[in-house]
Order: structure tokens, then C-alpha cells, then sequence
């Protein structure tokens, strides 16, 4: 029996266990417990230990909030897990996976991600836990904004200090990352903490969701009162985690009807979300980026084409969504001041589900993602793009090509419980094919900054449409392109 592969890190020994020709280690400290008198500071580093320590074992979920949110167990939320193809060797290609959930839920323990077939590809694999929902997100006073960005710059300043050990080259990390993984990554272009920590960024649906302090100080307030606390750390840290996650889902159930002064977040569902503080994250990415005060890098940007689809179908609205809805969902989030009759006289055909599926697929995911692209162009960075047009195959192929469809796709992860809910117990060939493409676009560019299709130009557009027989394309939502033109993602706020 072979021994179990081990590493020495800069804060100790750690001992996986072997899965194939991989070796894997899982629930990985990289930074202290953020509970008592840590709690909702900034992560504090990780201390040194000795002897050996078992790293088999997925670390706990983070407190999370929303109907889907895992229970969490345990209060060593802060961990991080590697896989490496070949343990003992030097230089390869490291790809850090920030994961999704809309900024109050997720986990990197989720089989969806993970990380076998790209470890297979020649990766060394790192997916991180990090401080979401009130944990991460809240305004608390007298605490740190954005500590789940916090979190994940301790991670990859962790890869920095000890991803060589596990057979990765420090300068060769590609952040990758889906939704509000994606966002994460935005965000961290703009922060100069996260300068150095990463040469390339991989981001899938890109969400637009991000609130002005005035508007994260008001959330912040209605949860605090939930709990008959006030809105700062110390009276909060006296909270029981899971119960001000669940008052944050209560909260988050309650926008509609009970907030309509919060204007755009009144409609997510969601009461929290990465806050402009002035101090942890200051300006937008696109405006940071085209105005030249966050340099360009080499980025892989994708969306789908109907991401809002997945949203309909999860809340059973898919097929009744009314005129006044729609007419709702473009006063809100079209671009001001005529988007609107922008929309109506773009897609005159259009039923009020196709426009308000539109403008909050545009809104929240298409846009801000295109718009990263090119921003990043305009900062010196190289960016390419593409849409996913390839529809879900399961329940009758409803879901189409929706939010979140992508990743399994990415992994390779298709027998997943995800994968199979997308695509069935035998995904078609055509399935396979986009998955096998997907795949090697990523491990193209974690390894060379070239994903195997042209980079998206200001000409031209080129994009990569992902579908039963992939081409590449002028930029295939050129209409909704032409409507937001003239206006980048702004900042939620009151109204």
C-alpha cells in the first residue's frame, strides 16, 4: 500500500490521500476560524502547527442563507482544497475556482466542481470557502466591508506562499470563477491587495449586483432588527450564525412587497451584496478598468443566452409573468433614461416574458459581462469571449440555455446531481462535444492565455457561440449591445 501523499506548507505538514494518479488535499486553513472575537473581521492568518496535519476532509459550509442554502456544521469556514496531477514536480499551471451562489451561498465541497477531468488535463486544482451571506456581505459596523473578498485574497496569497509544494507555479495562477464567483473576480481586478495574486481570470456570467453604502446600510439595519440587535460587530457576534443566516433569507423573501425603496435589489430575492465601502472596494470594475486606473489582463469572459431562464423555472413563474411585470422589470433595470423604449422598440415582437426575461438576463448577467470584456480591452488586456447557446437537454428542455449551465460543462462534470438535472442520465454527444470544447478552452488558457478562438476586437466582436455545432461570431446579442452601449452596470441604490 502506498503511502498517502503529503506537503510541507509554510504553516505545516498536511497529508491527503491518493484518488487515481492524483493526489488531493481537502479542508485546508488558510486562515483562522472567523468566529468570536474574529467574528465578521478580516481574516486573520492561519497558525503554524506541528507534526502532520489530515487534510481528507472537506472543510465545514460557511453559515448560508436562500431557499437551497447547505446546513454548516463546524466553524473552520475558512479552508481550501488542492488537486495535483503530479505531486513532487514544479511549474504547472495553477487554477484557483472562487465558487458561485449569489454572494450568501455555495460551497467548493459541491460535486459540480469537481476537479478531476481538469486535474487530468495537467492543473494543479484550488477551491475556496469563503464568508458569505451576512457572515461575508453585511455592512456591519465596526467591521471590515466585503469581508468574503477579504477571504479570498488570504486564499490566493495562501496559493503564493504554498501552491509550489503541490507541483504549481506561483506565477502561473488563473483565477476562474461563475456568478457571483465571477463577480469576485471583477471586483478583485479593481483591488490593489489582489495586484500580483493572479496572471489570467476566467469568468463566467458576470452579475451586475453590486449596492451603494447608503443602500447595505439600510439592509443592514432591517436584519439587525430581526435579531434585536444593532447593526455592528459587537452586538451581532452575539447572533448565533445560523440564525442570522436565517432571518437573511427571511429578508431576502420579504424584498418585494416590504422594501420597495430599495429599488433594484427590491427584486432579487437577495438583500445582500458586494457594497462600494469606499475603503475594501471603491469603484466599479468597468469604470475602474475604462478609465484606466486598473490595468488590463488576459481574461476568458463568458455568459449564456438565457441566463435569467434558470430563475423563472426555480421560482415556478416560467409561462405567467404579466404585462405589468415586464413594464416593472424594464422601469427598473433597463438603462435610464429611455432604455425601456429602447427594449419595446428593439423586440416588437416580443411577449412581456420574452422582455422581462431580456432585460434581466441583459441587466444582471449578459451586459456586465460583455462589458468587462471590453473594458478590460480598453486597459491594455487581452479578452475573449463567448456565449453558451447550447440548451439544457433534462425536464424537457425548459430551461434552455440558463444561468449556471455552463459549469458542469466546464468540469466535466455532467454525472453530477447538477449535471444530470441539466442534462439527463446520458447527455447527447452534442452534450459531450461542448463539455470536451469548454474544457479544453479553459485548460488552453490557464496554460497559454489563449482559450484555441480569437480574441474579441472592437471590429469585429468574435465570439465563441458554444452549441450543437459551435462557430465563431460577430457578438450575438448585438441588439441588447446597442441599448447599453452608452451605460455601464450601475450600482443599486435607494430610490
Amino acid at each position: 500500500m502506498p503511502e498517502q501523499p503529503r506537503a510541507r506548507t509554510a504553516e505545516g505538514l498536511v497529508e491527503g490521500f491518493w484518488r487515481g494518479e492524483h493526489a488531493v488535499f481537502r479542508g485546508i486553513s488558510y486562515a483562522q476560524p472567523p468566529v468570536g472575537p474574529l467574528r465578521f473581521q478580516a481574516p486573520a492568518p492561519v497558525k503554524g502547527w506541528g507534526g502532520t496535519r489530515q487534510a481528507t476532509e472537506f472543510g465545514p459550509v460557511v453559515p448560508q442563507a436562500g431557499p437551497t442554502a447547505e446546513k454548516s456544521v463546524g466553524n473552520d469556514w475558512l479552508t481550501l482544497n488542492v488537486s495535483t496531477p503530479a505531486l513532487g514536480t514544479a511549474g504547472l499551471p495553477v487554477l484557483v475556482w472562487i465558487h458561485g451562489g449569489a454572494y450568501i451561498a455555495g460551497a467548493a465541497s459541491d460535486p459540480m466542481y469537481d476537479p478531476a477531468a481538469l486535474t487530468s488535463a495537467g492543473l494543479v486544482v484550488v477551491s475556496i470557502n469563503y464568508r458569505v451571506a451576512a457572515e461575508g456581505f453585511a455592512l456591519v459596523g465596526g467591521a471590515p466591508a466585503n469581508r468574503g473578498f477579504l477571504d479570498q485574497i488570504a486564499a490566493l496569497e495562501w496559493v503564493q506562499r504554498n501552491i509550489a509544494a503541490f507541483g504549481g507555479d506561483p506565477d502561473r495562477v488563473t483565477v476562474a470563477g461563475q456568478s457571483a464567483g465571477a463577480g469576485s473576480i471583477a471586483a478583485l481586478l479593481t483591488m490593489e491587495r489582489a495586484h500580483g495574486l493572479f496572471r489570467r481570470a476566467i469568468v463566467h456570467s458576470v452579475p451586475g449586483t453590486l449596492c451603494t453604502r447608503a443602500l447595505a446600510e439600510e439592509v443592514a439595519a432591517a436584519l439587525a432588527a430581526r435579531v434585536g440587535a444593532a447593526p455592528d460587530a459587537e452586538a451581532l457576534s452575539g447572533i448565533d450564525p445560523l440564525r442570522l443566516a436565517g432571518e437573511l433569507t427571511a429578508l431576502g423573501a420579504d424584498l418585494p412587497g416590504r422594501h420597495k425603496s430599495w429599488g433594484r435589489l427590491s427584486q432579487t430575492g437577495v438583500a445582500v451584496c458586494p457594497v462600494l465601502d469606499g475603503v475594501v472596494f471603491t469603484e466599479t470594475p468597468w469604470r475602474a478598468l475604462a478609465g484606466g486606473r486598473t490595468d488590463g489582463i488576459e481574461l476568458l469572459v463568458g455568459h449564456t443566452r438565457d441566463e435569467f431562464r434558470l430563475f423563472s423555472v426555480m421560482m415556478g413563474r416560467l409561462g405567467t409573468f404579466t404585462e405589468d411585470e415586464a413594464q416593472t422589470a424594464l422601469d427598473l433595470f433597463a438603462p435610464a433614461p429611455d432604455g425601456a423604449d429602447a427594449y419595446r422598440a428593439a423586440y416588437p415582437q416580443a411577449t412581456p416574458e420574452e422582455l422581462l426575461e431580456l432585460v434581466y438576463s441583459d441587466a444582471l448577467f449578459r451586459m456586465p459581462s460583455l462589458q468587462l470584456a471590453q473594458a478590460n480591452r480598453a486597459a491594455g488586456g487581452t479578452s475573449f469571449l463567448f456565449e453558451l447557446q447550447l440548451a439544457a437537454t433534462a425536464s424537457g428542455g425548459v430551461l434552455g440555455a440558463c444561468h449556471s449551465l455552463d459549469v458542469p460543462l466546464a468540469f466535466g462534470t455532467l454525472d453530477s446531481p447538477a449535471g444530470r438535472h441539466l442534462f439527463g442520465d446520458r447527455p447527447t454527444p452534442e452534450v459531450s462535444a461542448v463539455s470536451r470544447e469548454l474544457q479544453r478552452g479553459w485548460v488552453r488558457f490557464a496554460t497559454a492565455g489563449d482559450p484555441g478562438w480569437p480574441a474579441h476586437g472592437p471590429e469585429r466582436q468574435l465570439t465563441r457561440v458554444l452549441d450543437i455545432e459551435s462557430k465563431t461570431l460577430p457578438y450575438p446579442e448585438e441588439t441588447s449591445r446597442r441599448i447599453w452601449e452608452r451605460y455601464d452596470p450601475a450600482p443599486f441604490d435607494l430610490m
